[in-house]
């Protein structure tokens, strides 16, 4: 009898023993991923999407600064801050949050042209893939197309040796877009020359009025600055600016 409890008693204890360690070390599952045989062609032309929609993720940020509004806008936002003399204020997230959202708002009516003639039509299997993206590039284009130079279209026509287009359908894309960038910089230069002005007489007159009164020894940013933020916020500057970067689109 004694036996028998020691017995018990002892395989009790060894189960209560896994159990702690099990319950000490809890179980994580694995994932694997492999290569094996397609059962039909279905699965291969999925798995070929979603690689192709997994490119298309990690290129998306260069494609909204490439087919947008979004390099005009940031760029003047950062020539306003260097204008004014606030190295760090606003910050560059908060500039580049700003340059976002604005974007959302001036490619709003792009974006939904597409949702309309491209992405709801496809999601009801009323067109194809290659249709959809065919009408997508519509909206895109032509938005692009009313932003861009005549000068700046030719200078990469004439790069990539294309024969001289008849419409502007004939022009590709790959064409299209670094015309586009260079015309939205040269834009954004000039809207921040303008802005510069301003302060730059401020800068001026505080310089020539502390020359004048012997204190060349003091810096005259020092002085400046709050008379340019001054300025700037009986004026109105971000309303300003923000109206005049909108409309510049239209």
């Amino acid at each position: 009898m004694t036996k028998r409890i020691l017995i018990i008693l002892t395989t009790i204890a060894v189960v209560a023993g896994f159990a702690a360690a099990a319950l000490a070390e809890p179980v994580i599952p694995t994932l694997s991923i492999g290569v094996g045989k397609a059962s039909k062609p279905g699965d291969v032309s999925t798995v070929l999407q979603i690689f192709f929609l997994m490119t298309v993720l990690s290129l998306a940020p260069g494609l909204m600064m490439m087919t947008t509004s979004f390099t005009r806008i940031v760029i003047v936002l950062s020539f306003l801050r260097n204008a004014i003399g606030t190295q760090q204020s606003p910050p560059n997230q908060i500039i580049v949050a700003l340059s976002l959202f604005l974007t959302f708002f001036v490619m709003s009516p792009v974006w939904q042209q597409v949702n309309t003639q491209a992405i709801q039509p496809y999601r009801a299997a009323q067109i194809t893939q290659e249709e959809a993206f065919r009408r997508a590039q519509v909206p895109v284009r032509k938005f692009m197309f009313s932003q861009t130079r005549e000068k700046d279209l030719a200078l990469f026509i004439n790069l990539s040796k294309l024969q001289r287009p008849r419409n502007a359908d004939d022009i590709p894309t790959l064409t299209l877009i670094p015309a586009f960038m260079i015309s939205e910089l040269r834009t954004a230069f000039q809207i921040g020359f303008l802005i510069f002005i301003p302060f730059l007489v401020i800068d001026m007159v505080v310089a020539s009025v502390l020359m004048s009164m012997g204190m060349m020894m003091l810096p005259p940013v020092m002085i400046s600055l709050p008379f340019k933020i001054l300025l700037f916020v009986l004026v109105d500057g971000w309303g300003l600016v923000i109206g005049s970067l909108v409309k510049s689109f239209g």
